[in-house]
């Protein structure tokens, strides 16, 4: 008798163990939580795993070390609403009719195209559907896209702080208000102390939402309104790169070239203001991550992180110092030039992600909302309803090229001494068309990735398939145009 029982009693539990086995493997995995970092106005060699040697960003370098990186990744516009307004529908800005920086008002030649003052309700945002899935949803820093009734809470974030309709802060620090115009005050950020600095207030808030929701999915957009203007930063930062600077060998007149008649381009890095919000950025992402660590998620949770378009190296002559250089590419924010419209762009996924990977394919954020609605495993949008491609398959594997021409419009005048232009990259040769005359410019980007050489003139047969293409692109979106101006003969 005792016998029996002593074989049945490990029978029995190797039974429950089994059936215990079974039950949790029926369970769901644990959601991909999602954290989406913009920076504004970062540009492409503005940290070291992409080529600067004066800014220090370890943690963004780990980043790309231990995830993905892409070299070829562009804003779809070279200014920041546009490209927001991409980030977050997965559609072109010219589809979406947000073609300048919300604001933006300059004239010439042309009177600048009509554009959307607010991303439209009835645009279903990557947060919309992640809601819609059961996530909670918050977007902390710039927003940019709209005003009251059209702000993040209206798109499907439960929680903003600090978004609003202004695209930079009356001040980088507590209270973070303008001393004139209350139009720029950050909103949402009560309660702080002197000293304060924002990109440091903005972390805060973030990691009190991600502990808040450890046993939740969630989507946590941390905009930043570094590195935007205004230049200001926390002084021992500032201190520790004028230092740097007056050991390096100061940029040279050679250091600065124009751009057009009206332009100028800064062609090295040694601001030490910008360093230090290149900096204070990199300790947010730092930051982040060793909090990801201490609750136990990060192996759950996929990080991805962007600029909204290139870093501000170009400037019409007489305007304020440019504080950073994207060289090699050509020109900066504003352009559509390499430098205006390529980014830094990484993607830390776990279990998924090859660490150390580079990707060469070109990309765009506007893959960005199509490939985080696929990592929380969303079903896909259809066809119609977007732009983007998502980047999955090419991030688990680089045999998964994606092959296909990218289109961009910007038909305004910008500060940087743009004109209205537009561009189209498919394959190695990129063509620009300046609207003003409908002038082009042709570029291998394969044998000339700073744009120095014009071939229009020597491949005609490439120059009009482009810029057909780029007008039949044109066509299909109904992209706004600018008109003819007829003040500018007596102005």
């Amino acid at each position: 008798m005792n016998q029996r029982i002593s074989i049945s009693r490990p029978i029995r539990a190797a039974g429950w163990i089994s059936l215990l086995v079974f039950l949790s493997s029926c369970q769901p995995p644990a959601r991909t939580n999602v954290v989406l970092l913009i920076v504004d106005d970062l540009g492409w060699a503005d940290t070291g795993v992409y080529g600067s040697s004066f800014y220090e960003t370890p943690n963004i370098d780990e980043l790309a070390e231990r995830g993905i990186r892409f070299i070829n990744f562009y804003a779809a516009s070279p200014v920041c609403s546009p490209t927001r307004a991409s980030i977050m529908t997965g559609k072109h800005p010219a589809r979406v009719k947000i073609t300048n920086w919300i604001g933006g008002e300059q004239k010439g030649q042309l009177l600048q195209a009509t554009y959307g003052r607010h991303l439209p309700l009835e645009e279903v945002t990557f947060a919309e559907r992640f809601q819609a899935a059961g996530y909670t949803t918050a977007f902390l820093g710039k927003w940019h896209l709209g005003s009251d009734g059209y702000l993040p809470e209206d798109q499907g974030f439960d929680l903003n702080i600090g978004g609003h309709d202004a695209g930079q802060p009356g001040s980088y620090f507590y209270p973070y208000e303008h001393p004139n115009n209350d139009y720029w005050d950050v909103p949402g950020l009560g309660g702080g102390k002197k000293g304060e600095y924002l990109t440091d207030r903005l972390t805060d808030e973030s990691i009190a939402f991600i502990k808040d929701h450890v046993d939740d999915p969630f989507l946590l957009v941390l905009s930043y309104y570094n590195v935007h203007t205004p230049l200001q930063a926390k002084e021992e930062l500032i201190e520790k790169y004028k230092q740097k600077a007056a050991s390096l060998k100061p940029c040279a007149d050679e250091s600065f070239t124009p751009e057009s008649d009206r332009s100028v381009t800064r062609r090295c890095q040694d601001h030490p203001v910008y360093a230090a919000m290149v900096q204070s950025t990199d300790e947010s992402l730092g930051r982040i991550r060793a909090e990801l660590e201490r609750l136990g998620i990060s192996d759950r949770t996929a990080i991805v992180f962007v600029s909204d378009n290139g870093g501000l190296s170009t400037l019409s002559a007489g305007r304020m110092s440019m504080p950073t250089s994207n060289h090699p590419l050509r020109a900066g924010k504003g352009w559509l030039y390499e430098g205006g419209i390529r980014v830094p762009f990484m993607i830390l996924w776990p279990g998924m992600t090859e660490p150390g990977a580079v990707r060469y394919s070109p990309a765009t954020t506007m893959d960005i909302a199509p490939t985080i609605e696929e990592m929380a495993g969303l079903p896909p949008r259809e066809l119609s309803a977007r732009d983007g491609v998502s980047l999955v398959a090419l991030v688990k594997s680089d045999s998964n090229d994606v092959n296909r021409s990218l289109f961009w419009h910007f038909p305004h005048y910008h500060g940087s001494g743009n004109r209205p232009s537009g561009a189209v990259l498919d394959g190695r040769y990129k063509l620009v068309e300046w609207l003003e005359d409908g002038s082009l410019e042709l570029f291998d980007l394969e044998s000339d990735p700073s744009e120095l050489n014009n071939i229009a003139l020597f491949e005609p047969s490439t120059t009009e398939r482009l810029r057909q293409l780029l007008h039949d692109w044109r066509e299909g979106v109904d992209a706004e145009m600018p008109t003819p101006n007829p003040d500018w003969l007596v102005e």
